[in-house]
């Protein structure tokens, strides 16, 4: 099944964040994220978004050999793979039947702490139910400073599609 979304990746560049779009294909994949992920300066502490279907989207993280993952919404792992390949590498269990219809974020919720978005913060964003994934990330980005480098690589990450 084709999914629709995008990914991009940012790296710090000295005291610069890039981020830059990432090739479609990539949204079916966890470890092809994270391979884009570990080709990134390690500096800083890199990371890759991904958005799908605009059902939920995944941050990976790397700080040193450590990689930090947050899925906005658990429940995704009964009809994505992606979103299921998280959980897995999580050690998380699918949600059950009677939890498909709540918004469960999983994962680290203090991976941005070091660019003053603390977890509470984040679980506020993510708790958010009146918001679209892609709305949660804006302000995620934005919260961390990246939001007009983030905008532009969306834009590109879109048009490749």
């Amino acid at each position: 099944m084709a999914q629709r979304g995008f990914a991009v990746a940012a790296f710090r560049d000295g005291e610069l964040w890039h981020v830059e779009a990432l090739p479609p294909a990539m949204l079916g994949d966890l470890g092809v994220l994270l391979q884009a992920l570990r080709s990134q300066p390690p500096e800083g502490g890199p990371f890759v978004i991904a958005t799908v279907d605009d059902e939920f989207f995944l941050i990976a993280r790397q700080d040193g050999a450590r990689i930090s993952l947050l899925l906005s919404d658990m429940t995704a792992s009964v009809e994505y793979p992606l979103a299921a390949q998280v959980l897995a590498r999580l050690g998380e269990d699918p949600p059950d039947d009677d939890e498909l219809d709540e918004v469960w974020p999983v994962g680290d919720l203090d991976l941005f702490a070091d660019l003053d978005l603390a977890e509470d913060e984040m679980e506020q964003i993510l708790e958010d139910v009146d918001a679209y994934p892609d709305e949660m990330l804006e302000t995620i980005v934005e919260r961390i400073g990246l939001g007009d480098s983030y905008a532009q690589a969306t834009e590109s990450a879109r048009a490749v599609r």
